[in-house]
């Protein structure tokens, strides 16, 4: 398998085959690289932050762990006996979950279409995956032909417009600009790297409203320490 665009399937296949493994860098076009301990990618549930362990909490049903990685949440969720579904687009990461024999498929959520989930599950800041506010209506939408009658989304992600704030408190704002939360990152692991992507930092009022042009429900669950919440989507 080449890892040359899959920087978390190499560093998994290192840690698999007792390989040394480094850390993951993270590269954005406007803040500083950001690093991603290993420990963190695979931390067990006692070793979750309390957003991740609140959202576990209110899982039901059949579920699907979308941006699964290498499985933390999905993981835990087997063992406590639910009817589960994971999908990455690293193919190495999705290697590693089913030789944990957890059903799971390399494939980009928009490309998904089994429906009738009880739970839809995107943590560490998953609603991200839908690119840019443009773009999240529609992903929205999708998620939305994913779910049971009764079924519902659990989203974390993080109001990020400290980043734009003076010392005096106030608030630069460049009303010609892009959304306020949009970014785009690279993922390095050695020598592997993905291209750039889009990822989004929605605030929970902009969630809500875009919820709610699709007659969704969106209701505010936790609030982090870092300016990260989760959120839980729902059918009016």
């Amino acid at each position: 398998m080449s890892f040359e665009n899959d920087p978390l399937g190499h560093l998994i296949h290192d840690y698999t085959a007792k390989r040394q493994v480094s850390e993951i860098r993270v590269e954005s076009d406007l803040c500083d690289d950001d690093i991603i301990p290993f420990d963190y990618l695979i931390r067990d549930y006692d070793s979750m932050p309390d957003l991740e362990k609140k959202a576990l909490s209110l899982v039901k049903g059949k579920v699907l762990d979308i941006g699964a990685g290498f499985g933390p949440h999905a993981i835990y969720l087997k063992e406590k006996g639910f009817e589960l579904q994971a999908i990455d687009t690293s193919a190495g990461s999705v290697d590693y979950l089913q030789s944990l024999n957890i059903d799971a498929h390399c494939i980009d959520i928009l490309s998904f279409n089994r429906g009738g989930f009880d739970t839809l599950l995107l943590l560490m800041n998953g609603i991200g995956i839908a690119g840019t506010l443009n773009q999240l209506t529609s992903f929205l939408a999708h998620l939305k032909t994913l779910l049971s009658k009764d079924g519902f989304i659990l989203c974390e992600s993080t109001d990020i417009s400290y980043l734009y704030e003076e010392e005096d408190g106030s608030k630069w704002v460049d009303v010609n600009a892009a959304y306020e939360g949009e970014m785009n990152f690279r993922m390095h692991y050695k020598e592997s790297k993905t291209d750039w992507f889009p990822w989004l930092y929605v605030d929970f009022n902009t969630l809500k409203q875009k919820s709610s042009e699709l007659d969704l429900n969106c209701e505010l669950i936790f609030k982090g320490e870092t300016n990260n919440y989760l959120a839980k989507i729902s059918h009016k």
